[in-house]
């Protein structure tokens, strides 16, 4: 039953982070990209500092400036920076399949950084998974956009972000967090804005779907939480990819985008490998268990 939850849950965090990207998309054609993502971290942090007053938890936390938050608003910047252009500059629909690359890097960056063990199966699931993005991105091929390059770096960064997160100190809670992601993406957006010398513009429509951002996204975090800490999480995690399948949906609908065949194909490969990866690390979960159960006996 809890594994239930926890997926259906994951399931609708995906659909509202999909509903949000959307909606960011689409403010960005009525005012500049800067401003959009500078409004949407300034919404998203007045809720979540509302959150944590409701619960009276400190905003501005001792422990606020130490290395892993540091690193985790240096990642969330770039994460959410490099991913708000890619779907403004790119096709919805490949930024997404770009994007679900990211569990196989932060599998990859707890290999390298935290020493966790990984297999050759998952090596090779990771492998092939990369084959995948490079579908999605064809370099060297006439059909080449080179701001496809912004999502993966935003891959980058959101893995980076994931990493962080395990390393933070655990007196943080998700929604003192949330007050941080969301609060760096204000400089960061008004030094978006100042960089690209575009003049001040926006419209009723535009301010209206930055609304529709910031609910959306503050659903999907919420969800999310729910969803990481009901059921297993080897069991709830694979539900991450239903992303990809809403975001298709809305690029087609909203966006009238056609993706093709190789996108389309490099997208399942992303997910396919992803996946694998996660099952392979709950056989392996499942295996030391009972190793350790026989050891007792």
């Amino acid at each position: 039953m809890e594994n239930t939850r926890g997926s259906l849950f994951m399931v609708l965090a995906m659909a509202a982070f999909a509903i949000e990207d959307m909606f960011l998309k689409a403010a960005a054609t009525h005012m500049p990209v800067g401003i959009a993502l500078a409004l949407f971290g300034l919404g998203g942090s007045a809720v979540f500092i509302a959150l944590t007053k409701r619960h009276d938890e400190q905003i501005i936390h001792p422990e606020l400036f130490t290395k892993p938050i540091m690193l985790r608003a240096a990642a969330e910047i770039t994460g959410r920076l490099f991913f708000t252009l890619a779907i403004t500059l790119t096709p919805l629909s490949s930024a997404s399949a770009i994007l679900q690359a990211t569990p196989l890097v932060v599998v990859l960056g707890a290999a390298l950084l935290f020493g966790e063990q990984v297999g050759w199966r998952r090596w090779m699931a990771i492998l092939i998974g990369f084959v995948g993005v490079l579908m999605i991105i064809r370099p060297g091929v006439d059909s080449f956009n080179p701001a496809s390059i912004l999502a993966v770096i935003s891959v980058l960064g959101f893995a980076g972000r994931d990493l962080a997160t395990r390393a933070a100190p655990p007196v943080f809670s998700n929604r003192q967090l949330g007050v941080y992601g969301f609060l760096v993406l204000i400089p960061t957006g008004l030094a978006l804005h100042l960089y690209s010398g575009e003049g001040f513009y926006t419209s009723g429509m535009g301010l209206m779907q930055i609304i529709g951002t910031v609910i959306f996204g503050v659903i999907a975090y919420n969800a999310l939480t729910v969803a990481m800490r009901t059921g297993d999480v080897s069991v709830v995690t694979p539900f991450r990819y239903t992303r990809l399948l809403f975001a298709l949906v809305l690029a087609v609908l909203v966006f009238d985008e056609t993706p093709d065949l190789i996108t389309l194909a490099g997208g399942a490969i992303v997910v396919i490998s992803g996946v694998y990866t996660l099952l392979c690390s709950r056989s392996k979960s499942r295996a030391a268990s009972t190793k350790v159960l026989s050891n007792a006996r």
